[in-house]
């Protein structure tokens, strides 16, 4: 038998499991130690909640890339599906439309952004690091990196959605024959000598001008409702444990079926144990390292660990915490396929429930019970 090295995590919990001695993938083993060691209240069997955007395939293009994580990576997710991109000083994500809406978070970094609806009314803004833009599904539009560079979240709020799927207007172009695009636009057919063969999805581009310098005015004029949302410009609320953004309909208008939490959970903190009562919930991790306790119901549980880049998922109604294991903050964003966050707060539950009901359920004195606080702490320490 080969020697065991201390530093080499194990599937041993007490007086239980063994040493692993075969072949295995020890990074994986340490960046997932709940799933190798399972904390003993786990039981049952609950499906794969998490997908890493690392393991997925990664579209390469001159001008950046993109990875998505859809219901093929990640089974259980059938709300919504995400995709990772990041766009090169210039490039462009080019003129495009989809039949999901897009919801977007921008990572690192700035690109401008524009749309015009199905009334000609358009829209044109400059997005940084932590703001959104929402695009209802059908509204066509494009994204520019501006100097910087840019990589963004995209969430659709359809699980199976894939970025191959997308109405690209060069696609448009290659499979619509010249005659007839030359009688669209009262152009002559010489004129089309250079147009697309195929798809360029993501492309070089030049480093756009200043934003008043692109403006184009429609005569129908701009869109009701802006597009963009400054997400960290808006005031958290906060908590003992840390702060939460909520970001849906009632705040940002034109999101109309995607509503969203930005959540910071500090060092040893913990987002407190709750469930969603109107849909499934989506994950992002930005930074830090936390893990994820799911409860299924008939004595079902299970536990996951996540990190930047990881893509967690909560089936309906199924009760959860996510805890701060690192010593950094934890931020990840929760989204759902509504118009309207919401959740519930085991806490707030039973302390708004006549205390002896909560203390004889689980058997802890009255008194503990009459303390709970009635409001909601969403981040606890």
């Amino acid at each position: 038998m080969s020697q065991i090295s201390a530093d080499i995590p194990q599937p041993i919990r007490g007086e239980e499991g063994g040493p692993d001695i075969g072949p295995r993938n020890v990074e994986l083993d340490r960046q997932n130690p709940d799933l190798l060691v399972s904390p003993p209240t786990d039981s049952g069997t609950v499906p794969n909640l998490k997908f890493s955007f690392s393991m997925a395939h990664n579209r390469l293009s001159q001008g950046g890339w993109a990875r998505e994580v859809t219901q093929r990576e990640l089974p259980i997710a059938t709300t919504l599906a995400g995709v990772d991109m990041k766009l090169d000083p210039g490039a462009y994500r080019e003129l495009h439309w989809h039949k999901q809406s897009e919801w977007a978070y921008v990572l690192e970094g700035s690109c401008r952004i524009s749309a015009v609806d199905q009334e000609g009314r358009n829209f044109l803004d400059d997005v940084r690091k932590g703001d959104l833009w929402f695009f209802p599904r059908g509204v066509p539009h494009h994204i520019q990196a501006l100097g910087d560079g840019v990589e963004f979240l995209l969430v659709f709020d359809d699980g199976m959605f894939s970025e191959n799927s997308t109405f690209l207007l060069s696609d448009f172009f290659a499979h619509t024959p010249k005659s007839v695009l030359a009688k669209n636009f009262g152009w002559s057919v010489d004129q089309l000598e250079h147009i697309p063969e195929r798809e360029k999805y993501i492309f070089p581009g030049q480093v756009p001008p200043p934003l008043e310098a692109d403006r184009v005015v429609s005569p129908t004029g701009d869109v009701p409702r802006t597009f963009k949302h400054r997400l960290l410009a808006q005031a958290p609320q906060r908590f003992p444990g840390g702060t939460v953004r909520i970001v849906d309909s009632s705040n940002f208008a034109a999101s109309t079926t995607t509503a969203a939490a930005l959540v910071e959970v500090e060092p040893g903190g913990l987002r407190e144990l709750h469930w969603h009562p109107n849909d499934d919930e989506w994950q992002y991790y930005v930074s830090g390292f936390g893990r994820m306790g799911v409860f299924a119901s008939s004595g079902v549980a299970r536990t996951f660990d996540f990190q930047a880049g990881d893509v967690g998922y909560v089936p309906f109604a199924y009760g959860h915490y996510v805890e701060n294991v690192g010593n950094e903050p934890l931020v990840f964003l929760e989204l759902f396929r509504q118009p309207r966050f919401q959740d519930v707060s085991l806490t707030q539950w039973m302390a708004n429930t006549p205390p002896q009901v909560s203390a004889d359920t689980v058997n802890v004195p009255r008194s503990l019970i009459e303390a709970l606080p009635k409001t909601k702490r969403s981040v606890v320490r």
